[in-house]
C-alpha cells in the first residue's frame, strides 16, 4: 500500500507535467525528442525501486543517485508549471501578454529554461542545506523537585536514517560537533537507522558514535524505520554505545528520569499515561517519543520535557505546510501546560538527498531546574 501511494503520488503529477510542458513549450519539431527524454526520466524512479536495496552494482547506484536529485527538480518544475497555468488563467481576465507573444519560440525557450534553472538552483541550495549541520539552541525552566543538579545540557537528534550510502565522514563531523557542544547527555529520537541496514558496512559509523562522551551517556528509542526489514537494529545501537528504552523509564543518577516510548508501529505499546502516570516522580521527567502525535495527552502526565522527530518538517518545500497541518507541532518548540515539547527536523533525511524545508539540526536544550 505504501509503495502504491508513492507511485500514484509520483505518476499523477508527472502526467500533468508531461502534457502541460508539451502543450506550452515544445514545438512540433522537438516533440518526439521531448517525449523520449521525458519517458526516460519518468521511468528512472520506478526502475530504481525494483533494485533490491543494498545490492546495487555501480551503474544501478549511479542511476539511483541521479534519480534522487531528479525527483525534487521535477517537483519544483511542477510547481512552476502550476503557477504559470494560474498566471495564464489570470491572463484571460487581465491581458498581461498577448497570445502571439506566448507562441513565440523565444518566449517559450526563455520561460521554460528559467523554470529549469530556478528548480536546479533551489535543489542545489537544498543539497548544501542538507549537508550543513546546524545547532538549534533553546532554554527552558522546569521544576527541580529533588534533583541533585540545577542545570542540564541536552543534545538531541533524530531521523539520521543511516544506511549503506551514509558517509562516515558526515558522522564524524556530527560527533565532532557534539564534542564542541559538550552536552551532559546525548539523546536519539528514533530512525537513527534504516530497517534494511546490513551488518557489514557500518563498523566505522558505529565506532564514531561510540566515541561520544557525556556525563550521563547516550540514550535513544526506536522510530518506525528501525522496525522495517529483518535486521535486529538493537545490535547497531549496542555497538554505537546507545542505551535503548522500550516503553520503559530509567533513573539517571539523582538528576532526572528518562522515559522512552515504543513507536506507534508497535500496536501493544503503552499509552503515555500508562508509561508515566503510575509512578510518583521525585525528579524531573524527560520523555522520548518518536512521533509528535499525542502532545495533549503527554502534557497531562509527569513529563516535563518531550523530544520527538519523524516529521522532517516536510523536508521539501512546500510539503512542510502539509506536515504543519497534520501535527500540532511539526517542528520547533511549544509549551503545553507544564510540558515543553521539542520536534526536530532531523539530522539527515529519507528519500531524495535534498532539504529545502527545515535544516539538518542538533537541538541543544539548556534546562534550568528551579
Amino acid at each position: 500500500m505504501f509503495f502504491l501511494i508513492v507511485i500514484l503520488t509520483y505518476t499523477i503529477p508527472n502526467i500533468y507535467l508531461f502534457f502541460r510542458i508539451k502543450s506550452l513549450f515544445i514545438t512540433k519539431k522537438y516533440r518526439i525528442w521531448f517525449i523520449l527524454i521525458y519517458l526516460l526520466l519518468f521511468i528512472s524512479f520506478p526502475v530504481t525501486l525494483v533494485f533490491e536495496y543494498g545490492k546495487m552494482n555501480l551503474p544501478e547506484k549511479l542511476l539511483a543517485g541521479v534519480t534522487g536529485y531528479l525527483l525534487p527538480i521535477l517537483l519544483y518544475i511542477f510547481l512552476f508549471i502550476l503557477a504559470f497555468d494560474i498566471f495564464l488563467l489570470l491572463n484571460l481576465l487581465i491581458r498581461f501578454i498577448s497570445s502571439e507573444t506566448r507562441k513565440r519560440f523565444s518566449f517559450r525557450l526563455y520561460t521554460f529554461s528559467s523554470m529549469i534553472i530556478l528548480s536546479v538552483v533551489i535543489v542545489t541550495g537544498g543539497i548544501i542545506n542538507l549537508n550543513t549541520i546546524q545547532v538549534s539552541p533553546y532554554r527552558v525552566t522546569v521544576s527541580q523537585r529533588q534533583s541533585a543538579i540545577d542545570h542540564l545540557k541536552i543534545a538531541y537528534v533524530a531521523d539520521f536514517h543511516i544506511n549503506q550510502n551514509t558517509k562516515p565522514r558526515f558522522v564524524r563531523k556530527f560527533v565532532k560537533k557534539i564534542a564542541q557542544l559538550k552536552p551532559d547527555i546525548m539523546l536519539f529520537g528514533g530512525d537513527l537507522t534504516e530497517g534494511t541496514r546490513k551488518s557489514n558496512y557500518n563498523g566505522p559509523i558505529e565506532s564514531a558514535l561510540r566515541t561520544i562522551q557525556t556525563s550521563y551517556g547516550s540514550h535513544g528509542v526506536f522510530g518506525n524505520h528501525e522496525y522495517y526489514g529483518n535486521v535486529d537494529q538493537r545490535i547497531f545501537y549496542h555497538n554505537a554505545g546507545i542505551e535503548l528504552l522500550f516503553d520503559s523509564v530509567i533513573r539517571i543518577d539523582d538528576a532526572i528520569y528518562l522515559a522512552g516510548r515504543d513507536d506507534q508501529h508497535v500496536r501493544q505499546r503503552k499509552t503515555v499515561g500508562e508509561l508515566l502516570n503510575e509512578a510518583v516522580y521525585d525528579l524531573p521527567v524527560v520523555l522520548l517519543d518518536h512521533r509528535p502525535t499525542q502532545l495533549q495527552q503527554a502534557s497531562l502526565t509527569q513529563a516535563d520535557i518531550q523530544f520527538s522527530g519523524h516529521t522532517h518538517n516536510g523536508q521539501l518545500f512546500p510539503i512542510n505546510y502539509i506536515t504543519k497541518s497534520i501535527y500540532e507541532l511539526s517542528w520547533g518548540y511549544k509549551k503545553i501546560r507544564h510540558t515543553s515539547f521539542f520536534v526536530t527536523s532531523g539530522l539527515r533525511l529519507w528519500g531524495p538527498p535534498v532539504k529545502t524545508a527545515g535544516k539538518s539540526e542538533i537541538m541543544l536544550v539548556e534546562v534550568e531546574f528551579k
